[in-house]
């Protein structure tokens, strides 16, 4: 009777094979349940950055070679370069980005309002990154080149396009993540502009 009632019973062997399957597949799930959640719920272009709020990376990045403005040649930049008192918005861009292309207008617009920007040009050969500001317009005062990546990382940039908020003193204030568009510009970035530039002005009206 006693092997007729362990007939039908799974052995135990079974059951623990079975939970070492289940368990890693359930953790997997959680995860990337959680990962959705964070990613898709409210706006995915302000990724978090565990930069926000501290000094931009001490890092000094060259020129691209051959690129003119109108005052000669464009210099790269170094992080003295972004805490001289003034908001600067740094673009992480490439010729080879398509969304960089598309959102190439926004920041000539940008530009033109008197923000202003500095180009991280990201893992690009300088003939094609000249030809690129050279075809569709230079909006940025500098242009330091990052060939290796390396800045990016620093940065903690996720990919390219991406856009960032430098206070006055140097400090990482925002970071948009994705190509702008002159709605994000108006209701994302330029907000941020104004609240690093207002944050500028508080201690000289305190003195």
């Amino acid at each position: 009777m006693s092997a007729g009632s362990g007939a039908g019973a799974p052995p135990a062997g079974g059951r623990g094979r079975r939970a070492f399957v289940v368990v890693p597949v359930l953790a997997f799930l959680a995860l990337a349940a959680l990962l959705y959640v964070r990613l898709y719920s409210g706006d995915p272009s302000a990724l978090p950055s565990a930069l926000i709020g501290r000094p931009a990376p001490d890092l000094t990045l060259p020129a691209l070679g051959g690129l003119k403005g109108d005052d000669g040649a464009v210099p790269g930049f170094s992080r003295a370069d972004l805490a001289t008192g003034e908001v600067t918005v740094v673009n992480v861009f490439a010729s080879w980005c398509a969304p960089c292309r598309e959102e190439h207008p926004s920041l000539l617009r940008l530009k033109e309002s008197g923000v202003r920007m500095f180009g991280l040009n990201y893992k690009d050969a300088s003939e094609n990154a000249r030809r690129f500001l050279g075809g569709l317009g230079n909006p940025y005062q500098k242009v330091g080149v990052d060939p290796g990546g390396r800045a990016a990382i620093e940065w903690g940039v996720y990919g390219v396009p991406e856009t960032f908020v430098v206070d006055g003193e140097g400090r990482i204030a925002f970071k948009f993540v994705g190509p702008l568009t002159d709605d994000a510009v108006e209701k994302t970035l330029r907000p941020q502009i104004e609240k690093a530039r207002a944050a500028n002005q508080r201690p000289a009206a305190a003195s």
